[in-house]
């Protein structure tokens, strides 16, 4: 019950589901995406501000130093109000990083993930670890290849991230943890 005692707690499972701690979207069929953390998205549109202000800052140097027409400038200006619009866009849009359903999973924008995709019939077992300095969660599959999913990128905790990929691997193996 909650603290008023009218209506039951959710469950942390409703909870993800609801779009709570990361996950993009989940619908009917469960399938559960899970998106780019905000650190990470800001540190992103910083790095996309950086490289449009050093761009802009040497077009400026130049168009002084050589007394180009100051059009170059003003198209310039103009090209760099577009990068920073359309990187915003980019940034806040919430994309999956991982997106799991009854049959598998698939990884997309992860460096060195391993296994980009596989079914969850696949899949030996998931554990928690560290990977040079970073907590990951991995995926090891039953040919000995693994998925690496380093948990900082994504927008849900490592440990609700991991309850939530053993949950779909004990699903597709049909065991039902109480």
């Amino acid at each position: 019950m909650s603290a008023a005692g009218s209506n039951p707690a959710p469950s942390a499972a409703q909870l993800v589901v609801a779009g709570f701690n990361g996950p993009v979207s989940a619908s009917d069929d469960q399938v559960t995406e899970y998106a780019v953390a905000a650190p990470v998205r800001a540190r992103l549109m910083a790095a996309l501000l950086l490289v449009v202000g050093v761009v802009l800052l040497v077009v400026s140097i130049l168009v002084f130093l050589l007394d180009l027409p100051r059009d170059v400038l003003s198209a310039l200006v103009i090209l760099v109000l577009v990068a920073v619009v359309g990187g915003g866009y980019a940034v806040t849009r919430r994309t999956w990083l991982f997106r799991a359903d009854p049959v598998g999973y698939r990884v997309r924008m992860v460096r060195g993930a391993g296994v980009r995709q596989a079914r969850w019939h696949d899949v030996h077992d998931v554990v928690t670890t560290t990977v040079h300095g970073a907590r990951c969660v991995v995926l090891r599959l039953q040919d000995g290849t693994s998925t690496t999913i380093p948990v900082s990128v994504l927008a849900l905790d490592a440990d609700a991230f991991a309850r939530a990929v053993r949950g779909h691997l004990d699903a597709a193996h049909g065991y039902h943890r109480r």
